[in-house]
Parts: structure tokens; C-alpha cells; sequence
């Protein structure tokens, strides 16, 4: 192995690193300090041997680890890419632009809609939230799990505290259930003095405090017989990922913020060492600064402006969602956390945790995987997340209604990269976000946009407040939620609410009609899932989707063939199979 220093002075050790390769049987590759981030380069033959890699390197000092080795039997999978081709946004011009629609991203451009400012944010997919913050479990986590000293620590227990102001002004649910960190042995409660150490360095909310086995059968009747007691943390919350993304993103739109789907950045245009233009399979635009809230893909957008300093690989998680009558069977997170049992310190270990909509989920799991868009689902991996149901003596996985695969943003130094770019003026990385990122994602949110602030002003753009921000976003009505006389003064005002497509969900027309006409808008039967749960109940659609695809046809004025599921090339329906009128 060869080790070449080049670039700014490092504090990093590259003796440490050399070791820690030859340790790991990977002595053969090179390592390249570039820039205060050590790269690695070589050949090997399987993708585990490459991450092992990648974390024989991290935690050396350098503030980076790029990880350019080949894996020959698992070369990595292009970025999946929109067939879309226009020149909707050519000549445009914006004062900021955000890449990414995910919650980081949708919170980032929400925060600066409080500014007169002109903003975009750009996604690939055809909505939000279809990633990452489409695919989680909806913990607020406390702030326990992160390393204390971490972006982690810092940002998950400011965020979770912003979560109130949040959920009253942007109308979505939160609840805090507080979360069971389960002993598996009686020798773990001798740890509880370095828990209360870990929560008051990282500054965790509320009276924490260790349990007794029979206090845990008391706060939870169908906790497992094999806890020997619980860490309980008040201050864990439970929402709903991808609806807190939706409102976010609503609000920014209801101040101004423009929202471009199906929209790919292809390469970035600089000129004298800043961002000038954007190009796009929508057109070349100019952009007075760039947010990098690309999730999966943020090391590529930091390649794009010459700021490549850490690379991201995938972290599969596996969820599997339980029937809603299995509510009543737990109401506190809970969890037999990694670091008791003694697996990888890369995951929280998953546990059960209640949904605000009151079912149960499981997961997730944790897999280092080369696909950064892997979504698949494996039944080996299925099998292991099913132990987790032993946590709760009433769950079985008959309640099973649904599962599914995210791929969270991991970085190899597993940590945050929140801040202004070294290299380009007009750059700011929110990148390498993954958990407790939902949690994380407020204060992210408002250090991203006094960031920005600062960097326009220092290039000559003065920036006020927006005379015309309201922060209040006013949501769908629910009909689920409401009581026999809100229904009743709601459907006489409007009767569409009165007619029942979603008999699971309790989703009436109005809803989804309602869904359709937001902005942005629903544009999919995922779509309009994600923001009214039509077709989220144990039929997933079985009964209801018949229904909901004519409402969005007639709404959309589209033919039914034309209606998908989650974007083009995943069409519901492919063909007609009656012809002529009805007798």
C-alpha cells in the first residue's frame, strides 16, 4: 500500500490507516490524502470487502473518506433517471436552489420561504418523499443513540425539540410515547450510570430513567418475559415520515418556493470557482446558490462542483407494517438495542414502534448494500426482522399487512456533513443524512438557511424577510378524525366528503379529490396514499383502488390507462377489456 500525502495540511494519521487496512487483510490498496479526506483505490472482489474498507479507514482524523474501490462482483447501479425531456426551466434563474425533495431538503427550502428570495427545489422522482423520508419508521428519537460530540447528537436533540412548534403550525401528528431501551440481561442495569452520562453530554429532554422489570410489564402488559427492565427516554416521538415531507413541502409552496419533479441534475457549471448554471434534463437555469440535499446521491452533486470530499454507500433498512388492531397492544417505543447484544454499533438494532395512525411497525434492519436505489426486499432479511416481534408477546406476523426496503445515506465516517462548502462559495452541503435524520431535520433545516443567507449577502444580495410568510399550513380534512358532528357539518357543506371510497382508511372522495388539487399536487395512487392513506389499510387497495384511480382520471383529465402507481412505466392498468356502451 502506498499512502500520498497532497492537497491542504492534515491533521489525519496515515500510519493508522495503513494498519488498519493490513489488519483487515486489505493491505494491497492504496490510500491518497487529498484534501484533509483520505481516498482509498484498488481492486477487490466483493462489496464486503470493500466496506470493510471503507471503515478501516474512517475515524483516522481526516474529515472524509472517499471510497473509489471496484468491487469486481459488485459493480455499483447508475442512478435511475426520469425519461423526461423538456426545456421547462431553460433560462430560468434562482437565488437558491435545493436538490433533493426529501425531508432535509423540503424543511431546508420551508426555512427560507421566510425570505424574499427565489426558490426551487429539484427532485428526480415524481414526488416527495419517495425516498429515504418515504421509507423510515417515524421515530423522533431522543438523542441517546447518537456518539456525543457528533452533528448527530447535536442536531437530533435540537430537532426533536423544534418538533412541537412544527406539528402545531404545520398540522400533522405528533406524538411522544417515549421509548423502552429494554435490558436483556440484569447486568445491563449497571450500565444505567453511563447511559445518564451519554443523555446528559448529548443533552437529551425529560426525566430518563431506568425501570424495573415490573415496572415495564406495568407501562407495557405484553412486554416480552425476557426484559430484566428498561432505560425509558420521555422525549421519543413517533410521526408520519413522509406526511411531515408533504407539509413541508406545502408550505414552502404556499410562500413561494417552486417544486420541479422528474427533474435530474446532470452537471454543474462553474465559472471562477463558483456555481453559475445547472444542467438539467429540463433545461440549463442559473442558480445563485446550491443546497446538496441529495440524500443517496449527495457525494455525486458535491463531485458535480469540484467539493468531493466523502462518498455515501447504502444502508438497506426492511420495515414491515402491522394491522391497525394491534394498537392496542403496545403504546411506547421499545427496543433490545445493538449495543446490548453486541452486533454492529451501524444500527440502533430496530424494535417495535407505534405508528401516529395507530398501527404497529417493526424494523428496520440494517444491510450494507452497492444499490443506492436497492428497494428490493429479502427473505432472509424478512426472517431475521421477524424476531423482532418477540419483543410483544400479543404480536404474531399474521398481523403482517405490508413491508418494504429504504436505503438511508451513510457516510463512512458516520456522521452529519451540515455546513458551507471549503471550495465553492455557493455551495451548502446537508448530505450523509441518515437516522436520526426525521429527527434532525429541523435544526438542520434553520442552520442550512442562515448559511444560505450569509452567502448571498456576502455576494452583494441584500435578502429581506418575506412580508407575505405564514408559517400556518392548513391540512386536508379527515374524516377519520373528526366526530359525528364534524362529519355531519363538513359532508353538508361539501358531500363528497360523504361518500366512502377508502373503507379501511375511512378516506372519503373529498379527501382524494382534495389531494389532487394540493401543491404540489398528487400525481400517483402513491401519491395521493401519501397524503391521504387511501389504500394504506389491510386491503392495500383491494377494494378502494378501482375507485381512486377514476377519481384521479376524472380529476387529472387522463385516461384511465394512463393512471399509475408510482410514475411513468408503472401504469395500473395496460389495457381496456370491454368494449361498447353498457346495456
Amino acid at each position: 500500500m502506498v499512502i500520498r500525502a497532497g492537497g491542504k495540511k492534515t491533521p489525519g494519521n496515515p500510519a493508522a490507516v495503513e494498519k488498519a487496512l493490513q489488519k483487515a487483510g486489505l493491505g494491497h490498496l492504496k490510500a491518497d490524502i487529498i484534501d484533509r479526506s483520505v481516498r482509498l483505490t484498488g481492486t477487490v472482489e466483493t462489496w464486503e470487502q470493500k466496506v470493510r474498507a471503507g471503515y478501516a479507514a474512517a475515524g483516522k482524523g481526516y474529515r472524509g473518506v472517499l471510497n473509489d474501490i471496484v468491487a469486481s462482483e459488485a459493480p455499483e447501479a447508475p442512478m435511475a433517471e426520469p425519461e423526461l425531456e423538456d426545456d421547462a426551466l431553460e433560462g430560468r434563474s434562482y437565488d437558491v436552489v435545493i436538490v433533493g425533495a426529501g425531508v432535509i431538503g423540503c424543511a431546508i427550502a420551508r426555512e427560507l420561504s421566510r425570505y424574499d428570495l427565489s426558490i426551487a427545489v429539484i427532485e428526480k422522482e415524481e414526488d416527495a418523499a419517495m425516498q429515504a423520508s418515504g421509507r423510515n419508521d417515524g421515530m423522533i428519537h431522543p438523542g441517546f443513540a447518537a456518539k456525543p460530540g457528533t452533528r448527530k447528537a447535536f442536531y437530533n436533540v435540537r430537532g426533536n425539540r423544534m418538533y412541537g412548534r412544527w406539528a402545531e403550525e404545520l398540522n400533522f401528528e405528533l406524538k411522544r410515547p417515549g421509548s423502552l431501551l429494554l435490558y436483556r440481561t440484569a447486568f445491563h442495569r449497571l450500565l444505567v450510570p453511563v447511559f445518564k452520562m451519554r443523555c446528559r453530554r448529548n443533552g437529551v429532554d425529560g426525566e430518563y430513567r431506568s425501570l424495573s422489570a415490573a415496572e415495564v410489564r406495568r407501562m407495557e402488559r405484553w412486554v416480552t418475559d425476557k426484559q430484566k427492565g428498561a432505560f425509558f427516554m420521555p422525549s421519543a416521538g413517533i410521526v408520519s415520515p413522509y406526511r411531515v415531507t408533504l407539509a413541508l413541502a406545502e408550505n414552502a409552496a404556499q410562500n413561494g418556493c417552486e417544486f420541479h419533479f422528474r427533474t435530474v441534475l446532470r452537471d454543474i457549471r462553474m465559472e471562477e470557482g463558483r456555481i453559475k448554471e445547472l444542467v438539467t434534463n429540463r433545461g440549463i437555469f442559473g442558480c445563485g446558490l446550491l443546497v446538496n440535499a441529495a440524500g443517496v446521491w449527495s457525494d455525486k452533486v458535491a463531485e458535480m462542483a469540484g467539493d468531493r470530499f466523502f462518498s455515501i454507500h447504502g444502508r438497506k433498512g426492511t420495515d414491515a407494517i402491522l394491522d391497525a388492531v394491534c394498537g392496542v397492544f403496545q403504546t411506547r417505543i421499545s427496543g433490545m438495542p445493538r449495543i446490548f447484544s453486541g452486533r454492529s454499533s451501524h444500527s440502533k438494532g430496530g424494535g417495535v414502534v407505534p405508528c401516529v395512525e395507530g398501527n404497529l411497525l417493526i424494523g428496520p434492519t440494517a444491510q450494507e448494500v452497492p444499490g443506492r436505489e436497492d428497494f428490493s426486499t429479502d427473505a432472509a432479511v424478512f426472517q431475521s426482522l421477524l424476531g423482532q416481534l418477540d419483543l410483544n408477546k400479543a404480536l404474531s406476523s399474521r398481523y403482517i399487512i405490508n413491508y418494504y426496503s429504504g436505503v438511508r445515506a451513510a457516510t463512512w465516517e458516520e456522521d452529519f456533513i451540515v455546513g458551507p462548502s471549503d471550495k465553492v462559495a455557493n455551495l451548502v452541503h446537508a448530505a450523509g443524512i441518515q437516522s436520526p435524520g426525521l429527527a434532525s431535520a429541523p435544526a438542520i433545516a434553520e442552520d442550512i438557511a442562515g448559511w444560505a443567507v450569509n452567502m448571498l449577502e456576502a455576494q452583494g444580495r441584500y435578502v429581506s424577510d418575506n412580508p407575505g410568510f405564514n408559517p400556518v399550513r392548513t391540512p386536508i380534512p379527515s374524516l377519520r378524525d373528526m366526530d359525528a358532528a364534524e362529519r355531519d357539518a363538513l359532508i353538508h357543506q361539501d358531500p363528497s366528503y360523504g361518500e366512502i371510497l377508502c373503507r379501511c382508511e375511512e378516506v372519503s372522495r373529498g379527501e382524494i379529490r382534495d389531494a389532487l388539487r394540493r401543491n404540489p399536487p398528487a400525481t400517483t395512487v402513491d401519491g395521493v396514499k401519501r397524503r391521504v392513506r387511501a389504500g394504506a389499510g389491510r386491503c392495500h387497495g383491494g377494494f378502494c383502488l378501482p375507485r381512486i384511480i377514476g377519481v384521479m382520471a376524472e380529476e387529472m383529465g387522463l385516461d384511465l390507462l394512463e393512471i399509475s402507481k408510482k410514475g411513468p412505466g408503472s401504469e395500473i392498468a395496460v389495457a381496456e377489456t370491454k368494449t361498447g356502451a353498457a346495456p
